[in-house]
């Protein structure tokens, strides 16, 4: 996810990146749980249905050779 901070403001803009480069954004209201975005997302974008899983990877920039 990747937020755009608007001061002062009862929402924010958010975008939703698919690993596919597709991108859907939102505009929520700042204590809106994520799990409300999230289900938005998934119904509208992904299709899901009940007991489907996603998968979470952490985003790693640079690095060495081991």
């Amino acid at each position: 996810l990747e937020g755009v901070k608007t001061e002062n403001n009862e929402h924010i803009n958010l975008k939703v990146a698919g690993q596919d480069g597709s991108v859907v954004q939102f505009k929520i209201k700042r204590h809106t749980p994520l799990s409300k975005l999230m289900k938005a997302y998934c119904e509208r974008q992904l299709e899901m249905e009940d007991e489907d899983t996603i998968d979470v990877f952490q985003q790693q920039t640079g690095g060495s050779p081991l």
